[in-house]
């Protein structure tokens, strides 16, 4: 059930769990390239086709498209973005979820679209700030269960008009950061609550500039997990989208392997609320995309391990390439390295700021 206000919380009892932590169920790489009548080549059948897909799963869970909280949709190309708005309204006509979309490489040749998904059995409150322009796109701006909020990716609009704000690349983070601010109030919370950002940038030579207004919205001295890597954004006006959880909790902490500090990057390497650990995307060197992928799951395993937390407790991963060909490897080695039962990954080419191919990122649960 929805409900759409405001402010306010709203608070229920999910099994096996405290009155504010929800239960997340993760849908990942969902696409469709193939229908009763054979191969499927618009970006219309396909994203229908996907959507269904998406559906089903949604009902083994015992969910519905109304469970879904958050979506990130992956375009081939952003001269489909409209024809799958068209489809996908369909599918979520009232109370949308949140959303990213933006232009990558699939690991599916034959696919134009791939959608990754968040879906809740628990009660959930769509946030539309008063001052926010409601957004002419199908997706909501926030969406709360429990003590967690998800916000659709931000770009530089206007809070009164919805229409771009340009400049550089720190004008548009401030706007940004502007807009995210505005929902986080509207669920009765702050920067200091978020959690998990991805950000994703038209060109990865503005990571520097951007990172410098970001830290103005952040905390230093706990600073959400992150991980920034290059997206096709769906408008030209944009330099800059930012996707971001937040979560309240008394219990918020830095994770931090023995011997670790905070670096420079505003960003930590895992966030721990005593029910998640969010987890940054991690990257390291390696000979090659298996030996990148080696060493930087063992960097998460010892993050994981500092929480108190392994691989088995893991619900989320994303898997960043900056070539897509390399996924098959990359796959290969969290296959080695993950339990039996583990959550697919999101897979999806977004080249990586800096020389390295292959960046991971992951959400544990505290069980």
């Amino acid at each position: 059930m929805k409900t759409t206000c405001l402010f306010g919380l709203l608070v229920v009892l999910p099994a096996l769990a405290s009155a504010q932590t929800p239960e997340l169920v993760y849908f990942s790489n969902v696409s469709a390239t193939a229908g009763d009548g054979g191969p499927l080549t618009t970006v219309e059948g396909q994203t229908a086709a996907t959507l269904d897909a998406l559906g089903e799963q949604l009902r083994a869970h015992g969910l519905g498209y109304d469970d879904v909280v958050a979506m990130n949709v992956f375009l081939r190309d952003t001269r489909h973005f409209q024809a799958m708005n068209g489809v996908y309204r369909g599918y979520f006509a009232t109370d949308p979820p949140t959303r990213a979309t933006v232009e990558a490489d699939l690991p599916d040749r034959d696919a134009l679209v791939q959608i990754t998904a968040v879906a809740t059995p628990d009660e959930t409150e769509v946030i539309s700030p008063a001052g926010l322009q409601s957004p002419a796109l199908p997706y909501s701006w926030g969406i709360r269960t429990g003590d967690v909020l998800f916000i659709a990716g931000a770009t530089s609009r206007d809070p009164d008009t919805y229409q771009p704000v340009g400049g550089d690349v720190q004008t548009q983070t401030r706007r940004v950061f502007g807009n995210i601010g505005m929902v986080l109030e509207a669920a009765g919370m702050g920067y200091g609550d978020l959690v998990a950002c991805k950000v994703f940038l038209d060109d990865v030579r503005l990571w520097g500039d951007m990172n410098a207004a970001y830290r103005e919205f952040v905390t230093a001295e706990d600073p959400p997990a992150r991980a920034a890597v290059r997206g096709g954004l769906m408008n030209p006006a944009f330099l800059v989208e930012i996707q971001c959880v937040a979560e309240q909790s008394d219990e918020r902490r830095v994770v931090l392997r023995e011997g670790q500090r905070l670096g420079r990057s505003p960003l930590s390497p895992a966030i721990a609320t005593g029910e998640r650990v969010w987890l940054s995307g991690m990257l390291a060197r390696g000979d090659g995309a298996e030996g990148e992928a080696r060493a930087t799951l063992a960097s998460l395993g010892a993050t994981l391990e500092a929480a108190g937390l392994g691989f088995g407790d893991v619900e989320d991963v994303w898997v960043y390439l900056t070539d897509v060909r390399d996924a098959e490897a990359v796959l290969g080695v969290l296959a080695e390295v993950m339990p039996e039962g583990a959550p697919m990954p999101t897979v999806a080419g977004l080249p990586l700021v800096g020389r390295l191919g292959v960046e991971i990122q992951m959400t544990a649960v505290v069980r």
